[in-house]
């Protein structure tokens, strides 16, 4: 689809369903501490509008997994915007999960659900199109996570900050051992003014077997 700036702005600022969701999600927020982003403005800007600008990357019909799904983000804001494809998020925390699933049902979002997982216990491996990772981890964690899940040929959008070269460089092992290649670093600016980088890797071969490790091995020993 690749909608420009403006348009993204525009859908993430005027779409009711995603009206509703920030309604539902401040409420929510009161009770289960989702989010520490709770001004209007600023959940348009810092949670819809950067989620959405991922869906550049999303092929027609995508299957996509969404690896730590948190309070639904870029998950639920994507599943709006492309109909056309099929979302599922994963998260390791139950209520984050059920609020999720609670967002999809009232705002009757079909193309979407999460799972309670850890994205070590993602299966089937290499089902997924694409995968989508949004503050979770360092790149080379993150793609221990994320890679296993792709299959081949499918592509990983990881949202970043503003140092993502560095990112890039530091998983550069992590890279060659998991079977990605970054395709694209591409960078954008949050109407709110905060630099933004969505770096796009290609899976391009199997990932070894006893990738991801368990244990919360990724985080505590990354590949170097």
């Amino acid at each position: 689809m690749m909608l420009d700036t403006l348009q993204l702005m525009n859908f993430a600022a005027e779409n009711e369903k995603l009206k509703a969701f920030s309604d539902f999600l401040k409420s929510e927020n009161a009770k289960y501490n989702l989010t520490a982003v709770t001004d209007d403005k600023e959940i348009i800007s810092k949670h819809f509008f950067d989620s959405l600008v991922g869906e550049r990357f999303l092929e027609k019909g995508a299957n996509v997994c969404d690896i730590g799904s948190g309070a639904g983000f870029p998950l639920i804001p994507l599943a709006v915007l492309r109909g056309d494809c099929s979302f599922t998020g994963v998260d390791s925390t139950q209520k984050k999960v059920n609020f999720i699933n609670a967002a999809c049902a009232m705002l009757d979002i079909k193309n979407c659900y999460a799972v309670h997982a850890r994205a070590e216990e993602i299966k089937p491996r290499g089902s997924f199109s694409a995968v989508t990772a949004r503050a979770v981890a360092s790149l080379n964690t993150l793609c221990e996570y994320c890679l296993p899940a792709l299959r081949v040929d499918g592509v990983m959008i990881a949202y970043k900050g503003s140092a993502a070269e560095e990112e890039v460089a530091e998983a550069e092992k992590a890279l060659v051992v998991l079977g990605g290649r970054v395709e694209e670093i591409f960078r954008y600016t949050l109407p709110t003014g905060e630099d933004r980088a969505i770096i796009k890797i290609r899976k391009t071969a199997p990932t070894p077997t006893k990738y991801p490790r368990p244990g919360n091995k990724p985080r505590l020993k990354p590949i170097k």
